[in-house]
């Protein structure tokens, strides 16, 4: 009862930091690929199992569900604090997202300060598959 409370607390709080969320464009996280930053898929478990996905990106389950948030901090519990972080969905629009605040507040209370979110305006299709960037 107490991680769901914390949870909880964690979501409440990314909602007040929707406006301060560091973002990384498409272009600029494709060019930088190569310098392999760890990056999580913290959408909806289909869209990264069904369809393409980032390369190397790694499941973190759905930042908007407390297992989806525990999920990816086991995920991370073994980086250093200063490692280069992204993380995506891309299941609606960049202003609809119901996953990215919640996965980023909850990156930033551990203690994580080279997090980004890439920003997909629209969605992963229209803004990285269909722009030619990199999948797997």
């Amino acid at each position: 009862m107490r991680k769901i409370l914390s949870l909880a607390f964690l979501i409440a709080v990314a909602i007040g930091l929707a406006a301060d969320i560091p973002v990384v464009q498409p272009k600029e996280l494709a060019s930088h690929l190569a310098e392999k930053p760890a990056v999580f898929h913290v959408g909806f478990n289909v869209l990264y199992r069904n369809s393409k996905h980032i390369p190397g990106a790694v499941y973190a389950g759905p930042g908007r569900q407390p297992e989806g948030l525990e999920t990816l901090k086991a995920a991370v519990e073994k980086l250093p604090r200063d490692r280069e972080i992204v993380i995506y969905c891309g299941c609606c629009p960049w202003d609809h997202c119901p996953n990215i605040r919640p996965a980023m507040a909850m990156l930033q209370q551990l203690g994580f300060h080279n997090v980004k979110a890439l920003y997909l305006a629209e969605n992963f299709k229209v803004n990285w598959i269909d722009a030619g960037y990199p999948v797997e």
